[in-house]
């Protein structure tokens, strides 16, 4: 991923990762430790689950709204997953990294090429298990999926991994707190350049060299 000059002092984040590579629980603990980073809300346009709230989980509109988003090129991304569509609005986006916010998209390598394509300063991550029989092990400790289902997990996962040399940074998810470590340092990079230095340092730097 080629990044040019960054438009906005915040970085966008997409982090991709099979599923089992254990991202969600990485972005959790970098969101719990680390200020000025924020995860994106989706919009969709499947129905609300009890216990989830509009504009914290997702933002829910129906099918007319987000068909008019997406002819108004109002999403960075959008898909279509069964019969629900899913999208990132590019405002909400814009409005978070012109503030000076950092923002994470949990996206998949197809989404990830799609934001690249708009916003190519976008800085990718791309999380791997360390292995394929850590990355079984890991889907049969949720107790959750059927033979089949862990199957084909397995099988998306290896054609999901193909695409990490797309992305900027790879982190391997084998020790937990050292690849926490390891995107801490990413975020911690990307806010020491230039453009978001002189952001953020604009009065100081003022008065210094006055």
């Amino acid at each position: 991923m080629k990044n040019q000059d960054p438009q906005y002092p915040g970085t966008l984040f997409v982090f991709a990762a099979p599923s089992g590579a254990g991202k969600t629980s990485l972005v959790k603990a970098l969101l719990a430790d680390t200020t000025g980073i924020s995860v994106s809300v989706s919009h969709t346009t499947r129905a609300m689950r009890p216990g989830e709230q509009d504009g914290i989980d997702y933002h829910f509109v129906d099918i007319p709204v987000f068909e008019k988003m997406v002819g108004e090129h109002a999403f960075l991304e959008h898909a279509r997953v069964f019969d629900n569509y899913y999208g990132t609005s590019r405002t909400g986006i814009e409005q978070q990294l012109a503030l000076g916010m950092d923002v994470i998209l949990e996206i998949d390598w197809q989404g990830a090429r799609q934001v690249r394509k708009v916003m190519p300063e976008t800085v990718g991550v791309f999380i791997l298990p360390p292995s394929r029989e850590a990355l079984e092990l890991r889907l049969r400790g949720r107790g959750t999926d059927s033979e089949e289902i862990i199957a084909r997990r397995m099988r998306d996962a290896q054609s999901e991994s193909s695409h990490y040399d797309e992305f900027d940074f790879v982190v391997v998810n084998d020790d937990f707190d050292t690849a926490l470590a390891e995107l801490k340092a990413i975020v911690t990079c990307r806010r020491q350049r230039l453009a978001a230095q002189r952001w953020r340092h604009a009065k100081m730097l003022k008065a210094l060299l006055a």
